[in-house]
């Protein structure tokens, strides 16, 4: 592909700026250094930009020509609280943080593209570069929506980009409706009564209680719904307990819930503080029950979501423009979404066999998969992906 190959060009730098990016992670909110080398760089090639949305939020402006049509391309920039395991020479040199998700490699993907749009400004209107603060648990996407991201840079779309692990390298991936779910938590603590482990029958034991709450729960998902639409509760943590002697007092649930529509949460929320509380009682227990909604559904725009497929077509060939199985995790993309007609999408990072080239690295210590300490974006997809976000700018520019 012509456009490819010109963002070939630039290629060694861009992976040069991503593995920088990499070395220095950041979690939510502290991407300062990251931030500053966005910043630095916009502005180099002459685009104009806005900080602090979101705290340390960064906004690119790109006005070509004399429409008033605007598009938002989104990146994150934060890292995650982990200790990386790789071995080679951009290896995080921070202690406990790590970019584990390539939130990197999407920053240096927007970058290349907003180079490029820089210096061959053959589109007509507004491209506004939203590099993100904040996705990984501190959603960052509403603290911006929050801070007058669509009153100050008013847009027609946006579009968001993740990489994908296991999908081929450099193919593009897309679904209507739904791709990814909501996240929500749960927190149950169950008060009973204690008493000596020998003599139960002077106490109200919440372990029982507990294990009749974590089963009951599962009938929600498989007699309270409808089959054809997802969600999974997942009970994760039950703490209680100090000896084994003892009936403890209290007992702790905790979990997470996620479903592709809000209607089937609040269903879920119903029931669930329901079986908490009527259970606890029915064994002469207490339930306190709270319930945290953190990122909505991501839900893609039909319109955007063809207009999209299309520039993957031009971008790597329809072989390349694939189907995308929506998945159970979150994003916060999805406030964006709520707020604005646009879509996510993935661009694949393949098996990842980008790694056999870095010295000293074993790829027997673990899988390239996101949240893993073994992970890392894979750099050839730079330049496949700053030429989707050129193609897809044009033609939402175009578009009547």
């Amino acid at each position: 592909m012509p456009l490819i190959s010109d963002l070939l060009r630039d290629a060694d730098e861009f992976t040069a700026l991503r593995r920088d990016i990499h070395a220095h992670p950041e979690l939510c909110f502290h991407e300062e250094r990251t931030s500053d080398l966005v910043a630095r760089n916009l502005t180099a090639w002459g685009i104009p930009i806005h900080r602090g949305l979101g705290k340390t939020g960064v906004v690119g402006i790109l006005k070509n020509g004399s429409s008033e049509r605007a598009v938002g391309l989104r990146a994150d920039m934060d890292a995650l609280p982990m200790t990386e395991h790789n071995t080679f020479a951009h290896a995080s040199r921070h202690a406990g943080k790590m970019h584990a998700c390539g939130h990197d490699g999407h920053t240096a993907m927007l970058l290349a593209a907003a180079k490029h749009l820089a210096r061959n400004r053959d589109f007509d209107g507004t491209v506004y570069l939203v590099f993100q603060p904040a996705e990984e648990g501190g959603g960052g996407a509403r603290e911006m929506i929050k801070d007058g991201l669509f009153e100050r840079f008013p847009m027609d779309a946006i579009y968001g980009m993740h990489n994908w692990p296991g999908l081929p390298e450099g193919s593009f991936s897309v679904c209507d409706g739904p791709i990814m779910a909501s996240s929500n938590e749960f927190k149950i603590v169950i008060t009973g009564k204690g008493s000596h482990a020998a003599l139960p029958h002077n106490g109200i034991d919440p372990v029982p209680v507990a294990c009749q709450m974590v089963q009951a729960f599962q009938t929600i998902v498989t007699r309270n719904k409808k089959p054809t639409d997802a969600a999974v509760i997942s009970v994760t943590m039950i703490h209680t307990g100090e000896a084994t002697n003892v009936v403890p007092d209290t007992c702790e649930i905790q979990g997470t819930v996620r479903t592709f529509t809000v209607g089937v949460l609040d269903m879920i929320e119903q029931r669930m503080r329901e079986i908490s509380e009527h259970t606890a009682a029915a064994f002469g227990a207490k339930a306190a029950f709270e319930f945290h909604r953190n990122y909505p559904p991501t839900i893609n725009h039909t319109a955007e979501v063809a207009q999209l497929r299309e520039a993957m077509r031009e971008t790597v060939g329809a072989e390349n423009t694939l189907d995308f199985d929506p998945t159970m995790g979150a994003e916060d993309f999805s406030f964006f979404l709520m707020e604005k007609p646009g879509a996510y999408f993935m661009i694949g990072n393949g098996e990842g066999e980008h790694r056999r080239g870095y010295a000293g690295h074993d790829l027997s210590l673990g899988p390239c998969t996101l949240h893993n300490p073994n992970y890392d974006f894979n750099d050839a997809l730079i330049p496949k992906g700053a030429a989707l976000w050129v193609n897809l700018a044009k033609r939402a520019l175009a578009a009547r």
